[in-house]
């Protein structure tokens, strides 16, 4: 039967169909049987259960086995010292509180709502709405898959105690042979990190000539959303004063309880131009230093300020005190900073972000605040001498054929900050003094003022700064073809289109195209050329925040599109054509009120159903609007 044929039998059969816009009745008709999702979540986007009975006094609520907590708001309004007892590891050893154990949930529940309930549900609300689409869209249930783990651990951990990155080949491999294709992987935040270190880790389990045939066999296209490629600002202030994420916690206890976990420092900034010995030919070429592993930075990162950053990430003064010999740690570290200080007087150091993941900083620091040599500890047992990875070095592009790599831009972004002694005992030792942020291509302090630095062509998405996000620009070939698109649904007149444009390892690419001050668009980078039999996409998104990314419908229609494009035997180009953007759910649709109609009448109806409230709730696909996604081939 010829491809036209089957294409002419799907549309007759939907035609036949007496649905109400929705896509089940249509994708069920296109090959999906085949494809599997999978999800990795993000830093604390993961539900915690306690594993053990821990009675509570003072209070009427108790932990029970498989009680929620994290996220559980009302034990943690009602019992809070019990809570953290449930929430802390060991700083040293990351083993659980003698009184109480957490584990992850398992399954698409433990990633959907961190609090479920009326009140709190929406607000609490990560994934949800992406399996919602899924559903809308006609995907089985047993073809999205996630993969929760504990993301209090660093990577080592992971494995060590619950042998997640074994669990996770499973996992592709499962999928394999219960779909029978490859797999698509969504990543978000923080499972980005986790799945860098999968790939990392799976070419010490395979044989290095199959390892390459297992990724294209199991692995189909790697969406990396949100990914913190050379860190995040925010993780500095977690770790100094507290990052409480909006819970009803004291910044002292959400620093306490950070600090606590080892992943505290896997988002933790880095330089671009540093990396470390490449451990996997080292474990086969029979070479070990054991504790030992050489860190080369390029000259690059002497010659240029702030580690390739757009600022020294940490601006902190030392306590005041009598003698230089008060500072033995800092002395070693930095003689030149500490050279012009007067006796008696406090000293300001700054610090980039290569001398914060090395350990700099923390050496620098440890003799006046407590935490340092735990994070000391921590950094060189899990992340410098991590006999996989480590961590804390410039990402390459993985060896998948298809890799897109998804962001938001151009929001208020904080950089760099200012630390002082507060006068008070652990952990609130520490306050922020000043906050430096990107913003429309600038730096400004915390009270407007314009700082000097190197900004980059825009700012981030409110979590992660925007040349970290970016980062992945460095995976494009030196041709790459530009398109700017408005993100709302479209007929093509504001469609920017550059091809061919030259892109410099290294530097930053920007494209000279306008933009309207009133309209939200999305810029894609696509190269189809450059690595051959395989593609690399960078999608910037225009004010979509870091957490909200995975909720955004714009970026789920360009998900399935590309999803839709790539299993259509048709598909004549090798991404998705971006002239227009039509309706394709019944939310697309909404009414006109000055032409007194429905939007895209093309498209759309009005179709009245019980229970509508307003006129723009009952404009509705046209059952009859299938064809439109030919377009897109």
């Amino acid at each position: 039967m010829t491809k036209k044929l089957l294409l002419c039998l799907n549309l007759l059969l939907y035609a036949a169909v007496t649905g109400v816009g929705g896509f089940s009745e249509e994708l069920s008709e296109l090959d999906y049987s085949k494809l599997s999702g999978i999800i990795i979540p993000g830093f604390a986007s993961t539900q915690l259960r306690a594993w053990s009975i821990l009675d509570c006094p003072y209070s009427p609520l108790d932990f029970n086995p498989l009680d929620l907590v994290w996220l559980d708001t009302t034990k943690l309004l009602s019992a809070v010292n019990c809570w953290l007892k449930c929430m802390l590891l060991e700083p040293y050893n990351q083993t659980d509180h003698p009184d109480c154990k957490s584990r992850p949930d398992s399954g698409l529940s433990g990633i959907t709502e961190l609090d479920p309930g009326y009140i709190t549900g929406p607000l609490s609300s990560v994934w949800k709405e992406w399996i919602k689409w899924c559903i809308e869209f006609g995907i089985e249930a047993n073809a999205i898959i996630a993969v929760p783990y504990d993301w209090r651990l660093a990577p080592s951990m992971l494995e060590e105690r619950d042998l997640y990155f074994h669990k996770l080949k499973l996992t592709f491999e499962t999928a394999f042979k219960l779909r029978g294709g490859p797999s698509l992987v969504f990543a978000h935040s923080l499972g980005n990190n986790v799945f860098r270190y999968f790939l990392e880790w799976l070419k010490l389990e395979i044989a290095p000539k199959h390892y390459i045939q297992w990724l294209d066999q199991h692995i189909h296209a790697y969406f990396a959303v949100g990914a913190p490629l050379l860190g995040a600002t925010e993780t500095i202030e977690a770790t100094l004063s507290g990052f409480t994420f909006g819970l009803p916690i004291s910044e002292g206890t959400a620093r306490l309880m950070f600090n606590s976990f080892g992943s505290s420092l896997w988002m933790m900034p880095f330089s671009k131009y540093c990396r470390a010995d490449d451990k996997y030919w080292k474990h086969f070429s029979g070479e070990k230093h054991v504790g030992h592993h050489t860190y080369h930075c390029d000259e690059k990162e002497f010659q240029s300020n702030f580690s390739g950053w757009p600022t020294n990430v940490i601006n902190i003064e030392l306590p005041t005190t009598r003698g230089f010999d008060a500072y033995p740690s800092s002395s070693e570290v930095y003689p030149a900073n500490l050279s012009s200080m007067e006796c008696g007087m406090p000293t300001q150091l700054s610090f980039s972000a290569r001398e914060i993941s090395d350990g700099s900083f923390f050496k620098a620091i440890e003799d006046y605040d407590s935490d340092s040599k735990r994070l000391l500890y921590q950094l060189k047992k899990s992340y410098l001498d991590d006999p996989v990875l480590n961590p804390l070095t410039p990402w390459d592009r993985p060896p998948l054929k298809n890799v897109f790599c998804i962001y938001g831009t151009d929001s208020k972004t904080k950089v760099g900050y200012y630390f002082a002694p507060s006068g008070k005992p652990y952990p609130d030792n520490w306050i922020i003094t000043d906050v430096i942020y990107e913003f429309e291509g600038s730096l400004i302090s915390r009270s407007g003022n314009l700082v000097e630095g190197d900004p980059g062509a825009t700012s981030g998405d409110e979590t992660v700064p925007y040349h970290s996000l970016a980062w992945c620009k460095n995976w494009l070939g030196p041709k790459v073809n530009i398109t700017r698109a408005p993100q709302v649904e479209h007929d093509g007149t504001d469609v920017q289109i550059k091809l061919n444009v030259e892109h410099h390892r290294d530097e930053d690419i920007v494209p000279k195209m306008t933009k309207s001050p009133k309209v939200k668009y999305i810029t894609y980078y696509e190269d189809s050329e450059s690595l051959p039999g395989k593609r690399t996409a960078v999608w910037e998104l225009d004010k979509a925040n870091h957490r909200n990314i995975v909720r955004s419908p714009v970026l789920m229609r360009e998900l399935w599109l590309e999803m839709w494009h790539d299993i259509h035997p048709d598909a004549k180009s090798k991404f998705v054509m971006k002239a227009k953007r039509g309706p394709l759910r019944d939310d697309d649709c909404y009414w006109d009120y000055g032409k007194a109609r429905c939007a895209w009448p093309e498209y759309c109806e009005y179709r009245y159903v019980f229970g509508d409230v307003h006129l723009g709730q009952s404009c509705r696909l046209r059952n009859t609007s299938f064809h439109q996604l030919l377009h897109y081939l």
